[in-house]
């Protein structure tokens, strides 16, 4: 009985220290954490996104005026007011639009294209891939130079070359210098520029689709049009509305290649809403017309994209936006 007694007080001492070590080794949940690591990249956000298009909202109620010692006037809306009654603003919207539908439909076609064709490949997969993808990767001043080579004028731009050795035209034409033959350099760089990421995000859609889909069909009697019409466009219709919201949002905002290719020219007849703000912002300082562009350009491209939104999610009642 003694030693029962003194041996409790002993295990009892004993245990102590181990508790102690246990709630130690509990992790303790400190609600600030997850706080610390998000506020050094929403400070960089905030500093570098919402700020300046907070201040750009500003300055588009103002005269702005960047020299020294100038005063920047208050107007109001008089700059969204003149936004509208520019006649060179509604001709760059209306050649904004065209190349956005031009662009995206050429894009869009020509990459689905591409990626049936790739998905079929089973050796050097990844090469053609790869081939089709680098334009998306190339710097757009690079290929604009490069196309302004191509359709130079005289018999020094390969496209006059060929045509001319080929029978197709007479004599070189001088595309750059006309509105009408300019445009097709233009076009011809958007689409060649981004059908490569259009086929990739196709493709990738179209190996999700199970290859016992397409082996079902044509046991039924299925053509290769029918499959592609009844099967895989339907399977990709959410692929194929977000590369056409993506593709449209980026045709409204072409800016380098008409810079490079034309600068606007001739008479503007080749001017986007974007060269039309840079020229006004920067070439004529007129940087409160600038941002009351810019802000205007925005809610085209915001109401667009909620119209694709309303137009072609409509028969998917599952489709998110």
């Amino acid at each position: 009985m003694i030693s029962n007694s003194i041996q409790q007080p002993r295990a009892a001492t004993s245990s102590a220290p181990q508790q102690r070590t246990a709630d130690r080794a509990k992790p303790y949940y400190r609600p600030y954490v997850p706080y610390l690591f998000i506020i050094p990249g929403l400070a960089l956000y905030l500093l570098w996104s919402v700020y300046p298009l907070v201040y750009q909202l500003y300055i588009s109620f103002f005269d702005w005026r960047i020299i020294p010692g100038q005063t920047s006037t208050f107007v109001g809306l008089a700059n969204y007011q003149a936004v509208f009654a520019d006649r060179t603003f509604w001709m760059a919207m209306s050649n904004t639009a065209v190349y956005a539908i031009v662009t995206v439909a050429g894009q869009m076609i020509i990459g689905l294209t591409l990626a049936l064709l790739v998905n079929r490949v089973t050796i050097a997969k990844r090469l053609f891939r790869t081939i089709y993808y680098l334009p998306v990767v190339t710097s757009w001043v690079v290929v604009s130079f490069l196309f302004i080579y191509l359709f130079s004028p005289g018999d020094g731009g390969l496209i006059n070359y060929v045509l001319v050795k080929l029978g197709v035209i007479a004599e070189p034409v001088s595309w750059l210098a006309n509105s009408n033959t300019a445009w097709i350099a233009i076009y011809s760089l958007g689409i060649w520029k981004g059908m490569g990421w259009a086929m990739v995000i196709f493709l990738a859609a179209l190996q999700g689709i199970p290859t016992e889909l397409y082996e079902a069909a044509a046991i039924d009697g299925a053509t290769e049009w029918q499959r592609i019409r009844y099967m895989t466009i339907p399977l990709i219709r959410r692929t194929i509305f977000f590369v056409l919201i993506a593709l449209m949002i980026g045709g409204f905002q072409v800016f380098i290649s008409v810079l490079l290719i034309t600068g606007g020219g001739p008479l503007h007849r080749t001017e986007v809403a974007l060269t039309h703000m840079f020229d006004e912002a920067f070439g004529d300082l007129h940087f409160g017309y600038g941002a009351a562009l810019s802000y205007i350009l925005a809610v085209v491209i915001v109401l667009v994209s909620l119209a694709q939104a309303r137009l072609f999610g409509r028969g998917d009642q599952n489709l998110e936006y």
